[in-house]
């Protein structure tokens, strides 16, 4: 089997708003630091490989902060991709993993993006009601038939709704899953799962 020795990285800048999306090989980020710059010079992302795990620091449209994130160099290297989220916004700030994932999770982004700017002014409880509802209908329809399960075996978990997005988390171990609650596409993709499995990060 062929080993992958790409990555693909992706954010979108808190000054222009563009998405910064580049293709990295791997062999030259377990090397040295990488500085994946926004093309208007307005933002940076930084990537450090620290033995077993990987640490980033990710500029933030949302929140207008830097967030400090780490992951499993195992989960770096071999995810299909990986979404960092801001704490504050509940919406994704980075990703990372294989071409195809990674610009269509962009892509998503970039529609939610442009909902909050578009709902600036009257700021509701949730970026989309009309999303948030149907996504919370189909999380109760998925635990009612016994769906929402964890790694650690537990059937026990904790919800948490924020503006843009839903947190489960498993009451016995703390694996965490965020639920995406912006746009159309994210009531497509619950609507698509019999069940939601809770993973730790470096599962």
């Amino acid at each position: 089997m062929l080993q992958e020795t790409k990555r693909f990285l992706s954010y979108i800048c808190p000054r222009c708003r563009q998405s910064v999306i580049v293709e990295k090989d791997l062999f030259a980020l377990a090397a040295a630091p990488a500085h994946i710059r926004c093309p208007c010079g307005g933002s940076e992302l930084r990537v450090d490989f620290m033995g077993a795990h990987v640490s980033m620091e990710v500029p933030c449209l949302f929140c207008g902060r830097t967030h400090g994130v780490r992951c499993s160099a195992n989960a770096f290297l071999h995810q299909k991709a990986l979404a960092f989220s801001c704490a504050a916004s509940g919406l994704d700030c980075c990703y990372v993993g294989e071409e195809g994932p990674v610009y269509a999770a962009t892509a998503r982004l970039e529609q939610a993006v442009d909902k909050l700017t578009e709902e600036e002014e009257g700021k509701g409880a949730f970026l989309d009601e009309i999303v948030m509802h149907e996504v919370l209908s189909e999380l109760r329809d998925i635990a009612k038939r016994g769906g929402i399960h964890c790694a650690c075996g537990s059937t026990r978990y904790n919800m948490k709704v924020n503006y843009s997005s839903v947190d489960l988390s498993c009451a016995r171990c703390g694996a965490q899953m965020r639920i995406p609650a912006a746009t159309a596409d994210d009531i497509d993709d619950i609507c698509c799962k019999d069940t939601i499995l809770l993973r730790g990060k470096d599962v």
